[in-house]
């Protein structure tokens, strides 16, 4: 079974916390490390970002890790040979998150066949479009066993959220509003009741919920009407301020108290 849906099936209505960083940042060579780290810390699911210089979903955090990672020389191929380290290793489900051009220079099939082939479980791309996912992109992620994540925010209609529920599987991302992301210190009334909305929709795939998450609060409002939470931003400021992801996440741990 594939790791995603395993993570699902076996959480026991457990809330499930999952954290982003992007390969390269701020060193080359640290992605083994820091999902060692976080697998060994209990942490449920690891987004792994791909740099791009014009990531047009991400925030000011976000953004200059992608800089600073592409300055150090991370290339998507480059991150499949330190995935290769840790496959068979960890037992934490590795999303994979990046922009179509990216994976389209590198080749649909060879992507997703390398993601196949180096532990990866799903893959989120914020700028593919549901009809292009459905005719090019679909076919060739089953073929190789590979989720493709799907986001979804205020502003997406319910005909589209139950047509992207019915042709993806692993779970759907709530993007908590429609602009970038970036640590915020409260979920308003609005967005909670997005959450409350997506909550009474009774969908098939499970929800984690992004964008915003960085302290207590925010951690509770995005829980209490999901299956689990994704911390990017702030989870990247501090592995790029602490440089050692033990520390990174102690700190975070420490945030989310508050």
């Amino acid at each position: 079974m594939n790791k995603i849906n395993s993570l699902f099936t076996t959480r026991n209505g457990r809330k499930l916390f999952s954290l982003y960083f992007c390969a390269g940042c701020p060193t080359l060579d640290n992605t083994a490390e820091v999902i060692r780290t976080l697998d060994r810390r209990g942490v449920d699911m690891v987004e792994v970002g791909i740099p791009f210089s014009d990531p047009l979903a991400d925030g000011p955090v976000i953004q200059s890790a992608a800089t600073a990672a592409l300055r150090n020389g991370m290339t998507l191929r480059r991150l499949f040979a330190q995935l290769a380290e840790v496959n068979g290793q960890v037992n934490i489900p590795i999303v994979l998150m990046g922009y179509l051009n990216v994976i389209m220079h590198y080749g649909y099939d060879a992507f997703f066949s390398s993601c196949r082939k180096n532990g990866v479980s799903g893959a989120i791309i914020p700028d593919l479009p549901f009809a292009d996912y459905m005719a090019d992109i679909k076919p060739i992620a089953d073929r190789y066993g590979v989720r493709v994540i799907m986001m979804i925010t205020p502003e997406t209609s319910e005909k589209r959220i139950r047509l992207i529920d019915e042709h993806t599987d692993g779970f759907i991302y709530m993007v908590s509003s429609a602009g970038v992301t970036g640590a915020q210190c409260a979920f308003d009334e609005a967005k909670q009741e997005y959450f409350r909305r997506i909550d009474g929709m009774k969908l098939r795939n499970p929800r984690m919920v992004g964008f915003g998450i960085s302290n207590r609060q925010t951690l509770e409002s995005a829980r209490a009407n999901a299956d689990g939470t994704i911390i990017g931003s702030k989870f990247v400021s501090l592995l790029s301020e602490e440089g050692e992801p033990g520390r990174a996440l102690d700190r975070l741990e420490e945030a989310l108290r508050q």
